[in-house]
């Protein structure tokens, strides 16, 4: 398994990034911390999380996947061995990139995550209202400070990702290194203005929704599979327009090749050009081994060709 330079920063990382959305959610702390170690067994090494994760979840309010990393980090002492992401801006009660809430936001992120610097730091969303040139700067002075190595965005249109390429020139701000944008194979909208914005400046990208929430592990095959449970409504607009297109060529190249279906989606992912490292998560050893299993498979042009034009 080859390793990829990620964008700019000289860090090198797996072709396949652990999504840390899950820690303290549907996997425990003990669970979550045997995850960490066999990912980081298995020859990976970058894993993503953000200060709003799992604010969403009766009884959380945030901060829990890095309070289950950081604990892992105290346990282990292997800070080192990981490539660590984060982001700032959505959670309730430190929204928006304005420098105080950076700063911030940081500071609480750092202590959750029990160590002195975060690897690569993202603003989780745009936010309009406040300058980029402030938000730039406030990252900057992070860096100077060496409490974050590097930043990324997520979230941006390709209009307001060139307009903060513009912004960082000059002195004391930050520019963005790495991209974070929701893509898989039913999910193109990345495809075109903001692909050319993220790539052209030299950005690495780890897209999310790798595995669109769940439609492309095959698990289910129609409307009728998800009809009445908590997944309709995030699931169902899948089943519209292309959806069973995308869905039949990736059970089609599945079968073919023996393997699991969300190992073709995250090993087509992998293949496009300009992707650094799809991100994915994983609730047990079962799901883990499965898609870390994508590194390793290898599409032909025809299938790639053929799982691009199903949803293109």
């Amino acid at each position: 398994m080859q390793t990829r330079q990620l964008g700019l920063t000289g860090l090198e990382i797996a072709p396949l990034v652990f999504g840390g959305n899950v820690f303290g959610w549907t996997a425990d702390r003990d669970t979550s911390h045997d995850l960490i170690d066999r990912f980081l067994d298995r020859g990976f090494n970058a894993i993503d999380t953000a200060d709003v994760y799992s604010a969403w979840v009766d009884g959380n309010s945030g901060g829990e996947s890095e309070s289950v990393i950081g604990e892992w980090i105290d346990r282990t002492k292997r800070r080192h061995d990981i490539v660590l992401m984060s982001k700032v801006g959505m959670l309730e009660g430190r929204k928006g990139l304005s420098e105080a809430n950076i700063v911030a936001a940081c500071e609480e992120s750092l202590r959750r995550l029990k160590t002195d610097h975060i690897d690569v730091y993202f603003a989780h969303r745009d936010d309009p209202d406040t300058p980029l040139a402030e938000t730039l700067s406030a990252f900057a002075k992070l860096k100077q400070q060496g409490k974050i190595r590097h930043v990324g965005a997520s979230n941006y249109t390709a209009e307001r990702l060139e307009d903060a390429v513009s912004a960082a020139q000059g002195d004391g701000k930050a520019a963005y290194e790495v991209f974070q944008p929701e893509y898989n194979l039913a999910s193109r909208g990345y495809e075109g203005a903001l692909k050319e914005a993220a790539i052209g400046h030299g950005m690495a990208v780890t897209p999310y929704f790798s595995l669109a929430s769940g439609f492309l592990t095959g698990k289910y095959r129609s409307k009728d599979d998800i009809a009445g449970t908590d997944r309709e409504a995030m699931l169902g607009p899948y089943f519209d327009g292309k959806g069973p297109q995308v869905l039949d060529a990736l059970l089609a190249v599945a079968g073919e090749r023996a393997v699991p279906h969300a190992q073709v989606a995250l090993a087509w992912l992998i293949g496009k050009d300009g992707v650094t490292a799809p991100i994915a998560s994983a609730r047990d050893a079962g799901q883990l081994d499965t898609i870390l299993g994508a590194a390793d498979l290898h599409l032909s042009e025809d299938e790639m060709a053929r799982l691009d034009a199903a949803g293109r």
